[in-house]
Parts: structure tokens; sequence; C-alpha cells
């Protein structure tokens, strides 16, 4: 579509050549006709660097393409087949090794790995405070709709939305959506307008006042249609006939499922957080943003809408096997993608828009499968482990509390006692590894010293850069496959949220670009997510974070 002053440019040059005619000699024409080429240029290049108006990244958390495949019958023409039919697919992005969301999120938007960017998760055990603290809290700035105070000063670097906004000056606007604090934020980076997250104790949308903007519409939602006043009404329900789930064994078809959102439970707003309804609320919160703030339609600088979905597997359902649930998840999430899209078209117009869909690995499943089916498994208590530890290390160094936390496999040494008690850290670390690697259920540890050294398994390149060191542990545990990881050392309360079973099978995880200058092809290779970022740069010639070392990938264009 061209913009303004290419529609406009034929009648611009003849009025020019008009006055030039009359106030220049005629022994000027080649004088003359530079100067007109010159006019046309200009309204091209104007014309060119306004197709993109509106960059929208997308960060769809435990988008599996296995079950894109699955459910292609079931999409619409305008959601993910759009995006298929449209754009540059990508069927395999490699993250390096499992990341969650936060992690996952802010490398793609930085281009960098967590050893670069600062996130390595959404939490981490503090060794100042002795306890886990989010990523990104920030005492020095207070909550808008929220009690939590959040910056995005722990992200070291910067992202593609601050490099947006730089190479406009600051004249457009940057705003991202997401269900949780974390994901905003890094969507955001640390030149937005605004970020907004879902406050799991009030169900508001929550900011920090890091960010300049309160949009009246947020600030309206809240006070009148906030989720405290709308989830009792609320429930979740399956959206096609339960036989008409591909692949679905005949017992699972006999009941629908059905999850509301209980007024007396203290995991509500978590719980609505979890399921496809959530997807629906960013969409509408997405809307809002675009057709009130008018997103996408000034004529010479891009604008930049971020949002992040869920697809993870519901932590709250009634049974172990939730293929049902995941599956209703995908075709909401195709309509709520197709309703996005047509606002954009009718507000911004595709032809000028990037859209960028990445996905964040599927978590680890949370429950073991039934005892029926006879699978092999086994448990490992954190609080056993940990307490089997510090007893041997008490035999070898002598009287003390040795070790002071376990947190997501990694096990934090007393360093202060060790140093009182002059023991070589190195030494105690290969030693307390080489005790763990004789439990049951233990597959590897790798001592610090490895990591930073590269030498930790078989991809100790790709573990040492997926780690914030100032944050990581002494030790780094993974259990055996099929094996359950229970944390009471942590916690005492049996809570699915508390266990996790190892598995070691991965899958993939696809990214999509369609842009008005890149043709649709589909890259089967295996892609550095890292690239992303570099590349979503290239399309609107901008260039890339600051910590982006690797190279963007070479699309083919229309």
């Amino acid at each position: 579509m061209l913009s303004y002053f290419a529609k406009h440019n034929d009648i611009g040059n003849k009025f020019m050549k008009e006055k030039l005619k009359k106030a220049i000699p005629p022994v000027m024409p080649r004088l003359l006709m530079a100067l007109v080429a010159s006019v046309a240029t200009l309204g091209l290049c104007a014309a060119d660097a306004g197709q993109s108006k509106l960059l929208v990244g997308i960060v769809v958390d435990g988008l599996d393409a296995d079950y894109l495949d699955l459910l292609r019958s079931h999409f619409g023409n305008s959601g993910f087949r759009l995006l298929e039919r449209e754009g540059a697919v990508i069927l395999n992005a490699d993250y390096g090794g499992h990341l969650d969301a936060a992690a996952s999120t802010a490398l793609i938007v930085t281009g960098s790995a967590p050893s670069y960017n600062g996130i390595a998760a959404e939490k981490y055990y503090s060794r100042e405070h002795l306890r886990e603290m989010e990523a990104f809290v920030d005492a020095n700035y207070l909550g808008n709709y929220t009690n939590k105070n959040y910056s995005p000063t722990a992200l070291r670097v910067s992202t593609v939305s601050d490099e947006v906004r730089i190479a406009a000056g600051g004249t457009n606007v940057v705003y991202s959506v997401a269900p949780r604090a974390a994901q905003a934020i890094s969507l955001g980076g640390h030149s937005a307008n605004a970020a907004f997250w879902i406050d799991d104790k009030t169900g508001n949308w929550g900011s920090s006042t890091y960010y300049k903007d309160m949009p009246v519409f947020i600030t309206t939602r809240n006070r009148s249609a906030s989720l405290s006043l709308r989830l009792d009404a609320m429930s979740w329900t399956p959206s096609l006939s339960m036989e008409d789930y591909p692949g679905l064994p005949k017992h699972l078809t006999y009941y629908p499922f059905r999850y509301v959102f209980p007024r007396g439970s203290n995991d509500r707003y978590d719980m609505f957080m979890s399921s496809p309804l959530v997807n629906t609320e960013v969409t509408e919160v997405a809307e809002g943003l675009i057709t009130t703030l008018h997103l996408g339609q000034h004529e010479t600088v891009t604008d930049v809408l971020n949002l992040a979905y869920t697809l993870q597997p519901y932590v709250y359902g009634k049974v172990a096997d939730n293929r049902a649930e995941l599956m209703d998840a995908y075709i909401k999430l195709d309509q709520n993608l197709e309703h996005l899209f047509s606002v954009i078209d009718e507000r911004v117009g595709l032809d000028n828009t990037v859209v960028v869909v990445s996905a964040t690995a599927p978590r680890r499943q949370s429950r073991r499968d039934e005892e029926q089916w006879g699978v092999p498994y086994g448990e490992f208590s954190t609080r056993k482990a940990i307490s089997l530890l510090n007893v041997y290390l008490t035999a070898v160094y002598g009287n003390g509390d040795y070790v002071t936390a376990w947190h997501r496999g990694h096990i934090y040494l007393n360093r202060n006692l060790l140093k009182e008690k002059s023991i070589d850290e190195r030494e105690i670390r290969e030693s307390a590894a080489s005790f763990l690697l004789k439990m049951t259920g233990v597959d590897q540890v790798s001592t610090i010293d490895e990591i930073i050294e590269s030498r930790a398994g078989d991809s100790g390149e790709a573990l040492r850069r997926n780690m914030v060191l100032s944050q990581a542990g002494d030790l780094l545990l993974t259990v055996v496959p099929g094996f359950e990881i229970v944390d009471d050392f942590n916690s005492t309360s049996g809570s699915t949220q508390n266990s996790m079973v190892e598995r070691t099978a991965t899958t993939t995880a696809p990214v999509y670009i369609m842009a008005p200058n890149v043709a649709s092809q589909t890259v089967t290779s295996i892609v550095d997510a890292r690239a992303i970022a570099p590349t979503v740069c290239r399309i609107l010639r901008i260039r890339s974070p600051n910590a982006a070392a690797g190279a963007p990938l070479s699309l083919k264009k229309k």
C-alpha cells in the first residue's frame, strides 16, 4: 500500500516543475532535472520508510508445532493459517536449553542469552537476602494499580523495542501487555511508554511508576470492568464437542471439562492467568490500546505493541491427562489472533504492519502419570537430598550448616561458613558433587567451576550462556528422566506447583514473521533463537539490540 507521500508524488512533481520553469532560466535544464529527480526520490524514500507503521511482537508461552499440525483443520483462515500462508515460518528455534517464559522472552527481545541480558528466570535465589527474589523487583519505583515494585533495571541490555524507539527519536510509542509482570517488562524494554500485567491479588491491570504513561483506557477498565467484577461469571468450557477434538481417547470424551475461578480461592487470579481465558483478556486490552491510542497511525514512525499469550498445560486441571484442555486452548488462541489481526487490518493495515510470533518451550510436566499405567517413576525429595549432603559435609569438614538453599536445581553452599573454616570452595564443590551423584535418581551434577569453563555435560557452552553467574548456585543438579522432583525443602504444602517430572523429550519452538517485504517461506533448519531480534531489526532497517551479536536470517523478499 502506498503511503500518503507516494500517492501524492506525481502531483508534487508537476507542481515543482511549473514553479521551477518560471523561477529558473532555461539555461539550467540539467540542474532542473536533477532537482526534480531528487524530489521524486525523497518521496519514494518516505513512502518506503512508512511501510511499517506498527510492529506487533507476540510471545506465546508453550506453543508447540506438533499441536498446530494436529489442530490445523479446526483453525480459521485468519489466525495461525494466515501466519503460515503469508509469513516466514521458522519451524525450530533453539534456546540452548530449558528456559522459563521470562528468560525466553528476554532472550527473544534482546537477541542475547541470559549471561548477557541478566534474566535467567522469573525468580532467582538471592544470596544477599537469603530468599527467592523476582528478577524485576525494584524498590525505587511504586506500582500503579498494584502493590508490587518493578522496573526493567535488571535487564542489562537494549531490546528491539528500545531500538525502535531510539530510531524514531521518541516520537513513536511502545506498549506491552502480558498476564505476568516479568514478560510484560521484558517486552516493554527500558524505553516503553508503559507495560501492563494482571495483579495476582486484585485482578487489576497494573504497571509501574517507572513508566510515564497510564492511558485512560486502562484506568477505566480497572474501575468499571476489572476482573474482580467479572470473574464470578466466567467459566472455561470446551469450544467443540468433546468427540471433535482429534486423537482424544474415548474415555476422555464422556465428560466435558468446566473450570471456574471461585472467589474464596487464594489462587483465583493465578488460575485465571493459567487458563486460555487470559488470552482473550490480553487481546481485548490490545484492541483497546490500538483504538484509543491510535497505534500505527503515524506517517513516518513505527509504533510497537508487544503481547504475551499462554498455552502452557493447565496446572489446576482435574486429571493428569489434559490433552482436551490443551487443544481447546489452541483453538481459543487462534480465534484471539483472528480478532487481533482483524482489528490491526482495519485500523492500520496488515500491509503496514510487521507481525512476529515467537514461541517458548512448553514447561515440564507437573504431574506424573497415573500408577495404573505401570510407567516406572521415582521421587527425588530436595529436603532429603540436602539433609544427606549436609550430614556428609559435616562428617568431612566438621560441624556446620553447609547448605543454605535449593532453587530450580541449584544448590547454594554457605560461603560465609566456608570462609570461617578456611575450606577451599572448589574442593568442597567437587566433593559435594561426587556425593550427590551416588543418590538414587540423580543424573548429573555440575559445579559452578565446570559451568564457567563450559565443561558441564554435553552442552556445556549452552548451559554457560543461559546462566547469570551472580545468581547461580555452587552446584547444578538434574535428575533421571521419569523422576518427580518434589521441592519439599522450600515447601511442605504438597502443591503440584512445587513438583516437576523430569523429561528429556524436546519440542519444536516455531517462529512466524509476517512483514510487507518478506515472502512466504519455511525455514526447516534449526535456528538460534538469538537471531530473531536482529532479523526483525533488519526488516525495520534499524540497528540491532546492543548485545545481539548474531547475524540476522537471510529471508526471501517479496
